[in-house]
């Protein structure tokens, strides 16, 4: 194998994840630039950075969980009225009722998990379609949102702030930077080191051969340089600001999700019903549990969501929430998910879901219109599958079909080898 293609094949590890991570990431990379040469090095400023994230992070956390939806061959339409009717709740409860905030929250993902199992009742145990099922959730919860807070926005007290407009605080001796947000950089890079380590030595014990050592270290160049930069910028804001704590939270629950879909029973089971139901019944997988599972999941993610934006916003209100769902499904889409579902990784999503948040972001930052940005972000969603489809229909290069190679079915039925294992180890979706 050339030093090329050992590079391609392990540079970010794992088959699954290889055009996936050489397509989408270099996509991302590419608007970052365009956008840092068009702006004069605007994008790339700490606190535009840190704007990003902040502004952005609420469409990333549902786009989680729509990803799952997706992969089980459903959609979701209701996610922005579910979180608007959460938002409307969490804030008429600390308002009205002094109901302190860290109640409050556990009140909103209480409400975010009753929505989803109601959705999740119909969908999985009555057999109504989920996209009739969530349009009515749509009109529902937005009418809810309304009655209930009799189209008014409600102000929400200042601890409850924090979730969506916070920062890692300023600790310890004056650097120039914050402490918190180096450390955590820190142990970012660790962990990245930890886990390429664990790999190879993973691989040995398995008698397979483990990627060759200089891939390993150009690996390690990249992903530490990256969590350097980014590390710096954020670090480096304005004092008072840093890495946001919706930002953490987005964190964590990449992590946690990634692991989930890659790594339990349950995760993979997910996939083997979105590829094909039959095979999956037949093989012991439950698909009433795993679908009414994904419908309550997305909800709760979407009251999370929806108290994050209020928190940020620092009142709710009757607009809050709208359109949400297409921006959860756009960066669904982008980041490699098939409309038939069964394929799709919450790692990629998140990159979709930062393509089009830079997109918009580069875009309000030349000055253009948000007529001008929505018909331009429009064309550009298009454009991109149209083209990518028609490389594919003439054999060439297809950023989709690439995507979808590693998790092809060339197997009669994922899950033949008994329900625990639905997807051979080529076809498990790359965390991270």
């Amino acid at each position: 194998m050339s030093g090329y293609q050992d590079l391609k094949k392990n540079l970010f590890g794992g088959s699954a994840s290889i055009s996936r991570q050489f397509g989408m990431i270099f996509t991302l990379v590419a608007i970052i630039l365009l956008f840092q040469i068009l702006t004069d090095g605007l994008t790339l400023t700490p606190g535009n950075l840190i704007a990003v994230v902040s502004q952005y992070s609420y469409i990333l956390i549902l786009a989680i969980g729509m990803l799952m939806v997706i992969v089980a061959g459903h959609i979701d339409l209701s996610v922005g009225s579910v979180a608007a009717f959460t938002g409307i709740i969490v804030a008429k409860a600390m308002k009205d009722f002094d109901l302190p905030w860290p109640p409050a929250i556990l009140l909103g993902l209480l409400v975010g998990a009753v929505i989803g199992a109601w959705q999740g009742f119909w969908v999985a145990y009555v057999g109504v379609p989920a996209f009739i099922v969530t349009l009515a959730g749509m009109l529902l919860f937005r009418g809810g949102n309304q009655f209930i807070g009799n189209a008014a926005t409600v102000p929400v007290p200042e601890g409850f702030r924090t979730i969506g407009a916070g920062y890692l605080p300023e600790v310890g001796p004056s650097t120039g930077y914050n402490n918190l947000t180096l450390l955590l950089g820190g142990l970012a890079g660790v962990a990245v080191v930890w886990r390429e380590r664990s790999a190879r030595r993973t691989r040995r014990e398995m008698g397979a051969r483990p990627a060759p050592l200089w891939v390993s270290g150009v690996r390690l160049v990249v992903m530490t340089g990256v969590i350097v930069f980014a590390t710096l910028r954020f670090a480096g804001g304005r004092v008072g600001t840093s890495l946001p704590v919706s930002g953490i939270i987005l964190g964590v629950l990449v992590l946690a999700y990634s692991f989930y879909t890659r790594n339990t029973v349950s995760g993979r089971h997910i996939y083997a019903v979105g590829g094909n139901a039959r095979a999956a019944e037949l093989s012991g997988v439950k698909l009433n549990r795993v679908n009414f599972f994904v419908m309550m999941n997305m909800s709760v993610l979407a009251a999370l969501a929806g108290m994050i934006f209020v928190a940020r916003s620092a009142a709710s209100g009757p607009q809050d929430g709208l359109s949400w769902e297409l921006d959860a499904i756009a960066a669904v889409f982008i980041g490699g998910a098939a409309v038939s579902g069964g394929l799709g990784t919450i790692s990629g999503s998140i990159v979709g879901g930062l393509v089009m948040a830079l997109l918009n972001n580069g875009l309000q930052l030349m000055g253009v219109g948000v007529d001008l940005v929505q018909i331009i972000k429009g064309l550009v969603l298009l454009l991109a599958v149209a083209l990518d489809v028609h490389n594919k229909s003439q054999g060439r290069f297809s950023v989709i079909d690439s995507v979808t190679r590693p998790f092809r079915r060339d197997t009669p039925a994922p899950g033949a080898a008994g329900a625990d294992a639905p997807h051979s180890e080529a076809k498990v979706p790359a965390a991270g």
